[in-house]
Order: C-alpha cells, then structure tokens, then sequence
C-alpha cells in the first residue's frame, strides 16, 4: 500500500483541530482554541467547549482538507480521538466524524488521545526504535510508558498519584494571580528567576515512597509546600519574588520528571524517549530534559511547540500507523470514552 492518508479529528477539551497526514508528511494542521471563553472562570467549562467544538467543526475539517489540496474521497481513512477527555466534547468530535465516516464510507478509527501525543514525534523524528520510552506530561496526565509497538502494545510504567504537572502549575499560577492557563505565566517569570531560591520539595523521590513508586508522580505536595511558603511570606508582610518561586517550581517539577524518566530509560535498556502532551511546550522541562538525555545517553525527542498542544496532527499520525499495521477499523458504533486507559491504543 503507498503511503496511507488520514484525516485526524481532535475535541477532547478546548481545541477543535483538523489534520491531514501522509505517511511521515503533514499536509494540513488547522487548529480552533476556544481558551479565551473559558479564561474568564479560571478553567475549562465543558458546555462551553462543547458549544465551540460544535460550530468549529465543519470549518476546520473544511481547511483541513482545503489546505492539503485534497476531498473528503481522497482520504484513506478518518482518525478521532474517543478519549481520554471531556465527554460532552469528545461527543462532537466523535459524532461528526462518524457521519463524515458514513457519509464517504471511510474507514473510521476512534484513537487514544494520550498515545497520538506520541505518535505525532514521528512526524519530526521518524519511526520509534524498539524499546522506547514515553513521558506523558498534559495538564491531567503525567505518565511513563513503555512503547512496545505504538499501533497495538502499550503499558504503564508509572503514572500520577494525584495533581499532575500542568494540573500543579494552574494552581501555584492561581495563587499568585496569574489568569489562566497558569503554565505559559510560570514559565516566563521562571526565565528571570533563581531556581534554587526556594527548597520545593520532589515529590515521590525520597525514603519509602520514593522506593515504593520509582516510576510514579505526585505534585500534590509540591503545590501545597509552594502555597504554604508564598502565604508565609505574604503574612509576615514580605513582597514575594515572584520569578524565584517560579523558577523553584519549574526546576523542581522538570527535575523530578528528567530523573524518574532516565530511571524508566535505564530499566528498559532504552535509549530513546519520547516526549509528548501541552506541558511539554514548558521550556524549562524541555531543557532539563534534553541536560539529562545527554548525561545519560538517551536520545530525547520532545515535539516542536505547536506539535505539544492537542492538535489534529497526533490523531491524524496515530490513524496512519493504525493503518499500517492493519489493526481493524473501530465499529460503527463505537463509544466514547472519558476515561479511556492508556493500554487501549483505539477503540
């Protein structure tokens, strides 16, 4: 078969994004963020999303397949997310993509959200050598896997306990008065700031639980510790340094990460690891990384910025290595799933 084409379909939380992939090649990549409706409550309100996915829809899959030259017949197959995700918005996404499915007689493959964050490296880098790892790291999503074959065997080396790393960001970044998103705040003062300033604690590293859960995460505690330390400050009547509490988070969260990563690495004898999911936009993980990568022998591969986010791209790429393999097309009448596990590749 040459080079199979998919077109992608993303609406698990604010974003509303197309994609047309080929191959290895992205053709389109259209993306509708719906962010700004939401900033005013400090957070994602699914029935708003799923208002925006609905009236975003049609347009983005029209310029999606308007800018790859292509129609609807041209593609091989349909690829949209079933989850994990906000379900009133995985329900738009889904429901529109079946009727596009059934009004072309496509093929149609309901796709674990979380694992086209990895997919979508191949666009980049290419096919994954065996063995290889993948740190998840999504406003709700902090996760270590092992990435057997993309297409059909995943497992969970170690996943979050409680707050994850975007999750703990938003809520030091609300505390210290930044609108939301919190993380793209954090990570600018963070830039200007002393990352050693502040002792913030790394979470699940140290004593019983560390040795208990070496492949797991826990940001409760970061947050709570970071929070404690600013209302100190602020009752003792001290003007907090914001960029040095910033930067203490951000050097401490991208620490915790690099080190149980190169763990998972060494533990699989893997020499590569994928990076996917919006909190890896964050520059000071992205650095600290690739410091660790090096010292470690492991090539890193973390995504260009706008291949972090959630996009059409990662679904669309996802489709296209589901093809490849053969695995069957998902039933006509596929269910979404909120809470879809991340051993499930697609539905």
């Amino acid at each position: 078969m040459s080079e199979p084409i998919v077109l992608g379909i993303e609406s698990t939380c604010d974003e509303t994004a197309a994609a047309v992939v080929q191959g290895r090649t992205l053709r389109s990549n259209v993306v509708a963020s719906s962010m700004e409706e939401h900033a005013r409550y400090g957070g994602v309100i699914p029935e708003i999303a799923s208002r925006a996915h609905a009236e975003a829809f049609v347009p983005c899959v029209s310029k999606a397949l308007a800018d790859a030259g292509l129609e609807l017949s041209d593609v091989d197959a349909i690829a949209v997310s079933a989850g994990p995700g906000l379900a009133g918005c995985l329900a738009v996404g889904v429901s529109g993509a079946k009727a596009l499915a059934w009004a072309s007689g496509k093929p149609l493959y309901g796709i674990n959200h979380v694992i086209g964050h990895i997919a979508v490296t191949q666009l980049q880098f290419g096919p994954f050598p065996k063995d290889t790892l993948a740190l998840i790291v999504s406003g709700g999503h902090t996760s270590l896997l092992h990435v057997g074959d993309v297409a059909r065997h995943i497992d969970v080396v170690g996943t979050t306990l409680d707050d994850a790393a975007g999750e703990c960001f938003d809520k030091v970044a609300r505390l210290l008065g930044f609108p939301y998103p919190g993380g793209p705040h954090i990570d600018r003062h963070a830039q200007h700031g002393d990352p050693h300033a502040i002792r913030v604690p790394q979470g699940l590293t140290q004593g019983k639980a560390g040795a208990k859960h070496p492949y797991d995460f826990s940001f409760s505690g970061v947050k709570t510790a970071v929070a404690r330390w600013v209302e100190g400050e602020r009752a003792a009547g001290r003007e907090i340094p914001v960029d040095d509490v910033c930067a203490s988070l951000a050097d401490s969260v991208a620490t915790v990460l690099a080190k149980k990563a190169m763990r998972g690495c060494r533990q699989y004898d893997s020499d590569t690891l994928i990076v996917g999911g919006g909190f890896s936009a964050n520059s000071q993980l992205r650095a600290k990384l690739l410091e660790f990568g090096r010292s470690n022998g492991v090539e890193v591969r973390i995504p260009e910025l706008r291949l972090c986010t959630d996009n059409g791209a990662m679904v669309a790429m996802l489709g296209v290595n589901l093809v490849e393999a053969g695995v069957a097309p998902s039933a006509p009448d596929f269910a979404i799933d909120s809470a879809m596990p991340l051993t499930k590749v697609s539905m």
